[in-house]
């Protein structure tokens, strides 16, 4: 495995880069990046097809720094120069566990009060620049994809937020023996946690533009299933522990190894025995070979958003793709969890994973979508909003 980019360029080349960037972290940076590509062109088709109106915005040009503008330059700068040049000094240990350090209190408080008197002091010039006699308040037209920056933000601090409440309940035991490392680590990151919060958080912020609700879920499906396919690359590269089951049958000839089975030497979490000879942070392999479940899930992701891309301009009916991205959604995650480790639950005699649940109430909404949309395609149809924000 490879826990850090470190780890993959030293494999691929032989060359040993200190780069302090996780491989999970570096995957789902880049998910985000790839849904908000797709949702951009969505976002811009959906417009010309009249089904997402311009909407304005107020923007005020000439104003002076204000004391909340000056504090935040300020206590973001203090922030940077206090960590930024004790960095410097000591990357190796930066390199070695870059959340170690910075969760820590180790830093430099001069260069921090620099930085923080720098930021604040910029942040007046700047402002002090432009500020006009009378300052001056103009409405300017935004256009759908001029959005997509904010949504992409929103969605991920949403979405982290509501992915690791989930993994937390899940863990719950793991959260009360240790809060800070379960809170602040890239691993244990719960999908569907990051699904629910993250559509909530997008929905209320795009509602203020005019988009309705089910043409912003119409416009995310296909985005949604790339990225959570490049993401689970992350989860295979860091092997942070969602894999599957042991798996000791026999490989089919046709099959290669590393897509059979995997004992996840180096794996990012620490799980298994200590590799002999093996010196640093990830030096763990699992006792026995277990189904490498995230690679199957980005082959199936993969899969579901070509055909959701394909067929999302035949389908004129607003909510029915995404009915259909439910349905196959929960169809994929509710088939991986029959052999993926994960925490169970026991209700009169059923044995279930969190995401099991949650999946089987996907499929029912999906098909419940499905049919009401077929006997009614007008059923989310209307005039959209035009209203400001």
């Amino acid at each position: 495995m490879y826990p850090t980019l470190t780890h993959l360029i030293e494999d691929l080349t032989g060359l040993h880069v200190p780069l302090p960037i996780q491989t999970f972290g570096f995957m789902m940076a880049l998910s985000f990046i790839a849904a908000a590509m797709t949702l951009r062109s969505e976002l811009r088709r959906k417009h010309q097809l009249g089904l997402i109106p311009l909407t304005t915005r107020t923007v005020v040009t000439g104003e002076p720094a204000s004391i909340i503008e000056l504090l935040i330059s300020l206590v973001a700068g203090f922030v940077v120069g206090y960590k930024l040049v004790d960095l410097v000094f000591h990357y190796p240990q930066f390199s070695e566990n870059p959340q170690a350090y910075l969760l820590s209190l180790q830093g430099s408080i001069p260069a921090g009060i620099l930085g923080g008197v720098a930021a604040a002091g910029w942040k007046y010039y700047e402002k002090k620049k432009a500020q006009l006699p009378e300052p001056k308040s103009e409405r300017v037209t935004v256009a759908p994809e001029d959005l997509v920056w904010d949504i992409t933000v929103v969605a991920a601090a949403a979405g982290l937020v509501g992915a690791k409440v989930f993994d937390s309940l899940e863990n719950f035991d793991m959260l009360l023996q240790d809060p800070i490392g379960s809170l602040f680590s890239f691993s244990g990151l719960t999908f569907y946690g990051g699904l629910i919060f993250g559509s909530a958080a997008v929905i209320w912020y795009t509602s203020r533009y005019g988009i309705k609700p089910v043409v912003m879920c119409d416009a995310t499906a296909p985005g949604l299933m790339l990225a959570y396919g490049v993401g689970r690359i992350g989860c295979q590269l860091a092997g942070d522990g969602d894999w599957g089951i042991v798996n000791l049958h026999p490989k089919p000839s046709v099959v290669p190894e590393w897509l059979w089975a995997s004992t996840y030497p180096h794996n990012v979490i620490g799980e298994g025995a200590p590799i002999p000879d093996c010196v640093g942070r990830f030096c763990y392999a699992l006792p026995q070979p277990v189904y490498p479940t995230p690679l199957y899930e980005v082959i199936m992701a993969l899969a579901i958003f070509t055909f959701l891309w394909a067929i999302r301009k035949r389908i004129a009916t607003p909510g029915m793709l995404f009915s259909i991205y439910l349905l196959l959604n929960g169809v994929e995650r509710f088939l991986i969890e029959r052999i993926r480790v994960n925490v169970q639950y026991h209700w009169f005699g059923f044995a279930f994973t969190q995401a099991q649940l949650i999946s089987s109430l996907l499929v029912v909404t999906g098909l419940v979508g499905i049919v009401l949309l077929r006997r009614r395609p007008d059923l989310f149809n209307g005039t959209p909003s035009t209203r400001p924000s």
